[in-house]
């Protein structure tokens, strides 16, 4: 997929596609009981500032990640700036070739013709229009729940620019040969930016939950669900990095991208 077919879709663009994980080789064995623990589902948003449309869908998935529409179901939001945007008048200073890469093997994964922005994908198995609010709380409210795993996690400042996240748990989840990826997500929060160029020129721009980096703990295969996970990533760190605005996100997928629990933690506040 080449930047020359991306799109930037706004009301009225909008296409989905859902599929039904209990009709699906889930590669990780859960029991209804699982499902009943309610664990958070992924909403994840792929945007630019350079598209006309991803600010209104950076708003709406913002208040979706604050929990404002009140729905029972507890959500967690990634936003990823792609950056096949960036040569059409303005660079994306969140823009990354990580959330490109991403994005394009979703489009694999759910046999999609194009890249488009904003585009959001729901635990890896439904995508929607990143403008369309009904669609996009449809999707998260029929999704199919897992628990959470439950790891403890640490965080040192090793250098200024390097931080460790360090992990230790259990998945909650019995993994087959199949395996599944755990996957460990940097976000910041509360950013703010003022465009000058592009399709968003004079407008004050705002985003939450964007990744900064996005890392791979490790594989798991022929795992129990009750076995203990030991791990830890280093992390480089950009320019301003502030700790009150960041979090991390990990959460388990398959080879499909199929999301199988996840669980967030925000960094401590005084964290140097």
């Amino acid at each position: 997929m080449t930047p020359g077919v991306m799109r930037c879709f706004g009301r009225g663009g909008s296409s989905s596609s859902v599929r039904d994980p209990l009709q699906e080789d889930t590669r990780a064995d859960q029991a209804s009981e699982e499902q009943q623990m309610g664990g958070a589902v992924l909403v994840e948003l792929f945007a630019s500032q350079g598209c006309a449309t991803s600010p209104e869908a950076e708003l709406l998935l913002s208040m979706l990640g604050r929990g404002d529409f009140l729905l029972e179901v507890p959500i967690v939001v990634l936003a990823y700036h792609v950056d096949y945007w960036d040569h059409l008048g303005w660079k994306d200073p969140f823009g990354s070739s990580m959330g490109t890469v991403r994005q394009k093997a979703y489009v694999e994964a759910l046999k999609l013709d194009t890249l488009y922005t904003p585009m959001v994908v729901v635990q890896g198995r439904a995508q929607c229009m990143g403008t369309e609010k009904h669609e996009i709380i449809s999707a998260v409210q029929s999704a199919y729940r897992f628990a959470a795993p439950a790891f403890q996690v640490s965080f040192l400042r090793l250098t200024p620019d390097s931080l460790r996240v360090g992990l230790k748990g259990t998945l909650r989840t019995k993994v087959d040969s199949k395996g599944l990826d755990i996957m460990v997500a940097l976000y910041e929060t509360g950013l703010v930016t003022d465009c000058t160029k592009g399709e968003n020129r004079g407008r004050v721009l705002s985003n939450d939950f964007v990744v900064r980096r996005l890392e791979k703990l490790c594989t798991v295969k022929d795992f129990s669900a009750k076995k203990a996970v030991t791990g830890g990533i280093n992390f480089s760190l950009w320019d301003g990095f502030n700790s009150s605005k960041c979090g991390v996100v990990v959460f388990l997928q398959n080879s499909s991208l199929h999301v199988f629990g996840l669980q967030r933690f925000e960094l401590p506040d005084n964290l140097i």
